[in-house]
């Protein structure tokens, strides 16, 4: 029975890192007390014990210890073993890139589909999806594959911005980025804003925060869905 919290970003304007998700982070990984942490997506290209470093000092202030996957000569043996796992955001495609050379999507796949509770923000979100085709990130390493878990059965596009009618900003909109996308293929892409984040509990999907978000259907006008509304019981195919 799959277990994930699945978010738009780590860190809201003004806040501190985490620091919204607090109570929800704390119910989730309720019953662990080490948690995973996969530094993978290194934004803006700081190390992976910096970014590890970044997560323990909020973490286990709440009273867990985290473990940096980077940590361990095995880091297949260490999601199986996992009580907890949560991947950070950055880059999607550094992220994506390091899951393909270890070896760990198959294993990460199958971790999360037994339950295991995983926390995803950003890039950590993007890689729950079924491809990153939707992700903003520039694609600065090569994966092999764009194909991702399949832990949803839709895309994302974390950070989800809405046009400005007042800006004079001539480049693409993500409605036209998504737009693009959809030229192409069928999948369903969810634009998740600032502080939106989706629970996951085995088929349920439920939007989660203060905001609505922007469902994108190929053929479709967007759509916008409340928040408490349930994703799981709509037909994607």
């Amino acid at each position: 029975m799959k277990n994930l919290v699945v978010a738009s970003t780590s860190t809201l304007h003004g806040g501190s890192y985490l620091a919204y998700l607090k109570d929800t982070v704390q119910e989730h990984f309720r019953n662990c007390k080490t948690i995973l942490f996969v530094p993978y997506a290194r934004p803006g290209g700081i190390s992976h014990d910096e970014y590890t470093q970044k997560v323990r000092t909020t973490l286990e202030s709440w009273g867990f210890v985290v473990q940096g996957m980077h940590e361990f000569e095995d880091p297949a043996k260490a999601i199986k073993e996992a009580e907890g796992i949560f991947t950070g955001g950055g880059n999607t495609f550094v992220l994506v890139k390091q899951l393909y050379q270890h070896k760990l999507i198959e294993v990460l796949k199958a971790t999360l589909e037994k339950g295991t509770p995983y926390l995803g923000t950003s890039a950590g979100s993007n890689i729950l999806g079924q491809s990153m085709h939707t992700t903003n990130d520039m694609p600065i390493a090569y994966s092999p594959d764009f194909a991702t878990l399949g832990m949803l059965p839709f895309n994302l596009n974390p950070h989800y911005l809405d046009p400005d009618v007042h800006s004079k900003h001539m480049g693409e909109t993500r409605e036209t980025r998504i737009k693009e996308f959809h030229a192409f293929h069928k999948t369903a892409v969810l634009g998740l804003r600032e502080g939106s984040w989706l629970e996951v509990k085995g088929e349920a999907i439920t939007l989660k925060g203060d905001l609505s978000a922007r469902l994108f259907e190929q053929g479709k006008d967007p759509v916008e869905l409340e928040s408490g509304t349930e994703l799981g019981d709509r037909n994607w195919t």
